[in-house]
């Protein structure tokens, strides 16, 4: 069978009997699945997600600092925990063949991941949800969820999260929903000053405490950028966050023997996995997207970036519901902003909802979150 990019009409298309296939694993506990690409939360690990994310908080990156600070040590960017483990991260099972389109998550976070945390999860099908979509038409949102607990057991963290699985071959041909992309941009040297200028403004609150006290319903969270996208970028993630089936050599063919639908010829007819969507041109266009384009668990980590750039040291992150909308392609600049729509106390907590969103360079949605702190109060 021949499903190289350029002859992608024989890519699979989703199978009744593979469905429901699929359906009788709902609510068993998964046994067994590819190995996390951390376990361990050492330094070397929350810096190289910190950096792959973009974000330079000293919290995640300077010891000294962090050991000041209520923490007595590093702790990991929230988001971290799609590090460590790959069903969280949109490794799916079940419909061979069929692409799976991270999509988003809604996470809980419990407890700071601590410098020396040893993580274990947990994750079971949570549910699957057919619907009709712009991008591909007929597709199956397939709904997991994990937990998260240190090596004593403390509960850290819970999620769900989803992706879209989608006929590759559907997406391209009859999709409706990047059939009118504009051309990509070009940036004069006067915007990428004005970019770089952008950067240099961002904002860590850092260990000035936000109080409670000091924030009104309506406030606006100061902006930040991420991009201009270009495929080193996506590199930079993947080498914190670890991708989801890259694979070398003779651990490459063993992974595409076990999993069968996996390995897909590129124009030289090698085996090659569907991930490459995000640094291959042509397996993008294959699969409906205008371009190479940026992972989702990526986005949805640049939101809680936002999210601690404004919380500073001595709040917390207590929620992240982020939906991923529409593909950041190579070349989109993303513009992240926010604002307070709630004040309240709940439980003796003091707490703030957010409204987020990245929208891209022509004003269109790129990723909509919603968002929950916990705020010290003053004395």
């Amino acid at each position: 069978m021949d499903m190289r990019p350029d002859n992608s009409e024989h890519y699979p298309v989703i199978s009744d009997a593979e469905l429901e296939k699929l359906r009788q694993r709902i609510g068993v506990k998964i046994e067994k699945t590819l190995e996390p690409w951390v376990e361990e939360a050492n330094r070397d690990a929350i810096r190289h997600y910190a950096l792959g994310i973009g974000d330079d908080n000293p919290l995640w990156l300077d010891p000294r600092y962090a050991g000041n600070t209520r923490y007595g040590t590093l702790i990991a960017p929230p988001t971290f925990l799609f590090a460590t483990n790959r069903i969280a991260s949109g490794y799916v099972g079940g419909l061979p063949g069929i692409h799976a389109m991270f999509a988003g998550t809604d996470w809980r976070f419990l407890e700071p991941v601590r410098l020396g945390t040893t993580v274990r999860s947990e994750a079971t099908l949570k549910d699957l949800i057919e619907h009709q979509t712009r991008f591909s038409g007929r597709a199956i949102q397939q709904i997991y969820h994990v937990e998260f607990f240190d090596q004593s057991g403390l509960k850290l963290a819970e999620c769900d999260s989803w992706c879209f699985r989608t006929e590759r071959a559907t997406a391209r041909e009859k999709g409706e929903k990047y059939k009118d992309v504009a051309a990509r941009k070009v940036y004069s040297d006067e915007e990428m000053a004005e970019i770089s200028a952008g950067y240099a403004k961002e904002q860590v609150r850092g260990g000035t405490p936000r109080y409670w006290e000091d924030v009104a319903e309506g406030d606006e969270l100061p902006a930040i950028l991420k991009g201009p996208m270009t495929v080193t970028g996506f590199i930079a993630y993947v080498q914190g966050w670890g991708g989801l089936y890259i694979r070398a050599h003779k651990l490459a063919f063993d992974t595409f023997r076990k999993h069968k639908g996996l390995g897909i010829p590129n124009a030289y007819n090698i085996p090659d996995v569907p991930e490459r969507v995000h640094w291959e041109q042509e397996m993008a266009r294959a699969v409906g997207a205008p371009d190479a384009y940026d992972y989702g668990p990526e986005r949805i980590s640049w939101m809680g970036h936002l999210m601690t750039n404004w919380i500073g040291d001595d709040g917390w992150l207590s929620r992240l519901h982020a939906k991923v909308v529409r593909h950041n392609p190579v070349g989109d600049l993303l513009t992240l902003s926010g604002r307070v729509v709630r004040k309240y106390e709940q439980e003796g907590r003091q707490l703030v909802d957010c409204e987020l969103l990245a929208v891209n360079q022509d004003g269109e949605h790129s990723c909509e979150a919603e968002a929950t702190a916990i705020l010290p109060r003053r004395g």
